[in-house]
């Protein structure tokens, strides 16, 4: 049994602002591990199978985080497939199943940002779904409810396998009708399938989606580790899920049950279910105090969070901003994450912390005229060759080598040396040394947003 794992990372999560933002979303964040992401658990999720190097269906703007997280893994052969706009499920599966080698090729589709931790349970019910798939049947996997939730949608499940009925999320009272009765699994989005046994069902049921994505892959062109499809042509292709544009329609529709532990980490609420309490039922993440404080879950991440007789919060802090909701009501953050783009901001889309290819950088101080930013610049790698109209720069080492291209000179500096790059200057940083460069980098303008870059070389294409 052969199969290609097939990773679905095109969500953001805004559900889980702040700490999930447009340019880094939940998929990478360490939420329920200390050193792994869960995109990086979901990749590790298959490494005891039968298992071909994964393909990536992800957000063009995630592509070098993406790209990163998997290198952190030793994964340098995944095929990494760029979506130049979000249309849901069944165009990303779409570009999976055109991508493997054959028709024959299994696909086991998993999005990027679910937690399994009993991969015995789910390497069993893959073992299922495979015998099932091989007969061209098209694989999903049910979950078995341990409550009467009504985030979820569900499958009525019949014999050998059969799915009766696919229902929307329900209500509360029919949630418990669905728990009560034991013949309802959770819906959980995650397939196994022929690649060619898919693509067939897909032309039968929705030949549009099927005809605009064949088009914009049949267009692809390959940019350093990343197919690129056709961008005009992707974006005129009707946003559907796989439910609704396959599953649903299909005769050919099985459902495999799993019973172990599960979570798609869908809000602040399911990630305090998922994690371990301490003695007051609090999950306490972070240089955190408390006093009379129970059933809360506090994530601080850039300075002391303290709380004094409060119940069934999640307090949320990050360096820009702090989120504080009844856990009751932890499906509204979309609200203020609207809010916040309605309004301008961007809070939503980045942190005070921006990835970047060649590293990170930090504002952190903001003026009028005036911005201050810790830069991290990874050993090998180098920023683009650029100019900007309204701002001058100053650099100043803090650790390592950079070397640094300023208008015609080109110079080393080491700690405690700096340079000065005029308004209009053109100029470039790059780390020629073993260990990460860090300085400090003072901003002073009429004008200092991030697109005053007019750039004339990028080694990553940008």
């Amino acid at each position: 049994m052969h199969i290609v794992p097939v990773i679905l990372s095109g969500g953001v999560g805004s559900r889980l602002w702040p700490l999930s933002r447009e340019h880094f979303p939940k998929q990478c964040l360490n939420l329920t591990h200390d050193h792994l992401s869960l995109l990086q658990q979901t990749a590790l999720r298959t490494q005891h199978l039968d298992v071909s190097m994964p393909i990536i269906v992800c957000n063009e703007d995630h592509r070098f985080l993406i790209a990163q997280q998997l290198q952190e893994l030793n994964i340098k052969d995944a095929r990494i497939i760029l979506e130049p706009v979000g249309r849901n499920t069944a165009p990303a599966i779409t570009l999976a199943a055109l991508e493997a080698t054959s028709d024959d090729s299994i696909l086991l589709v998993l999005p990027a940002d679910h937690v399994i931790n009993n991969t015995a349970a789910f390497e069993e019910a893959i073992t299922q779904a495979a015998s099932l798939a091989k007969e061209n049947y098209l694989v999903t996997f049910g979950i078995q409810p341990t409550r009467p939730e009504t985030g979820y949608g569900y499958i009525k499940a019949g014999q050998n396998f059969d799915v009766e009925t696919f229902v929307e999320k329900p209500d509360a009272n029919t949630a418990e009708g669905y728990l009560t009765s034991g013949e309802y699994l959770w819906n959980s989005g995650m397939f196994l399938f022929k690649a060619g046994a898919f693509l067939a069902e897909l032309k039968s049921q929705r030949e549009d989606i099927y005809r605009a994505v064949s088009s914009a892959y049949q267009n692809k062109s390959e940019d350093l580790d990343f197919i690129r499809v056709d961008t005009e042509i992707f974006s005129a292709c009707p946003e559907e899920s796989i439910d609704y544009a396959v599953m649903e329609q299909t005769t050919k529709a099985k459902v495999v049950p799993y019973s172990g532990d599960w979570s798609d980490i869908g809000a602040w609420d399911a990630l305090y279910d998922f994690a371990e309490k301490d003695k007051n039922l609090n999950v306490l993440i972070g240089d955190v105090m408390t006093e009379d404080t129970n059933n809360t879950l506090i994530n601080a991440k850039s300075r002391l969070v303290a709380a004094v007789g409060v119940t069934n919060l999640a307090i949320i802090e990050t360096a820009d901003a702090v989120l504080v909701i009844d856990k009751d009501n932890a499906q509204n953050v979309k609200k203020i994450v609207k809010r916040i783009q309605k309004e301008g901001r961007n809070e939503h889309a980045f942190h005070t912390k921006v990835h970047r290819p060649w590293g990170t950088y930090q504002t952190v101080d903001l003026g009028s005229r005036h911005q201050v930013k810790r830069i991290i610049v990874m050993p090998g790698e180098k920023l683009s060759v650029q100019m900007h109209h309204h701002r001058a720069e100053h650099w100043v080492v803090v650790s390592g080598t950079a070397k640094v291209q300023n208008g015609e000179k080109e110079i080393l500096l080491t700690e405690n040396e700096s340079t000065y790059i005029p308004i209009g200057e053109i100029h470039a940083l790059e780390n020629p040394g073993k260990i990460p460069l860090e300085l400090i980098e003072v901003q002073s303008g009429s004008y200092l947003g991030e697109d005053d870059i007019v750039r004339y070389c990028d080694i990553y294409g940008r």
